[in-house]
């Protein structure tokens, strides 16, 4: 975008009365995949409270997207946020159940903690996936996620993620494969949720 486009969309948002900065979510239609990322507020480690809360928010968002998805290709829960590769053909749908599940884990986190009225979530949105190229570096992208953010060295080390399952179902041969031919570069760089 241009200087002048930006300036033309923030004032569009502003008439709107829509948040400034916040990404638009686009009701695409038909089946698509997409990525589903969503982080804490101000990027504090909220859901990396303790291993017990990681696990529960991994089998509640797992038990959604499976609620609601076509598929569940890949996902990584960091203790701060998450990413989640997706097909579906209601993507409002999913929207409606993440903002849900937001707000209960919200509600049940902040009690937890003694901290009520905290801001848990802070940003949540999805990109559709483009191409072929595109999902098998996203797939790459959300199991390094661990690595790139460096709690672990081994991807498939990270226990709240589809890595070792998805080494498992493919072979590790397969998985180089695909980690050398869809190599995620800069992938994520200027958005990723750290």
């Amino acid at each position: 975008m241009s200087p002048q486009e930006r300036v033309r969309a923030l004032e569009l948002r502003r008439a709107r009365h829509l948040p400034w900065h916040s990404p638009p979510h686009l009701d695409l239609q038909g089946t698509r995949q997409y990525l589903i990322s969503a982080a804490c507020y101000e990027h504090h480690h909220i859901i990396g409270k303790s291993a017990e809360r990681m696990t529960d928010c991994e089998e509640s968002l797992l038990e959604l997207y499976r609620d609601c998805c076509l598929a569940v290709y890949a996902w990584c829960l960091l203790p701060n946020h998450y990413h989640c590769l997706i097909r579906t053909h209601n993507i409002e749908q999913v929207r409606h159940e993440l903002g849900q599940f937001h707000g209960r884990s919200s509600h049940a986190w902040n009690g937890e903690d003694g901290a009520r009225g905290r801001k848990v979530w802070h940003n949540c949105f999805e990109r559709p996936i483009k191409s072929d190229r595109h999902f098998w570096a996203t797939l790459n992208y959300v199991h390094h996620n661990p690595v790139y953010h460096r709690y672990v060295a081994h991807w498939q080390n990270w226990p709240w993620s589809s890595a070792a399952e998805f080494l498992e179902q493919v072979g590790r041969e397969h998985a180089i494969e695909m980690w050398e031919r869809y190599p995620i570069l800069d992938y994520g760089k200027k958005w990723d949720l750290d």
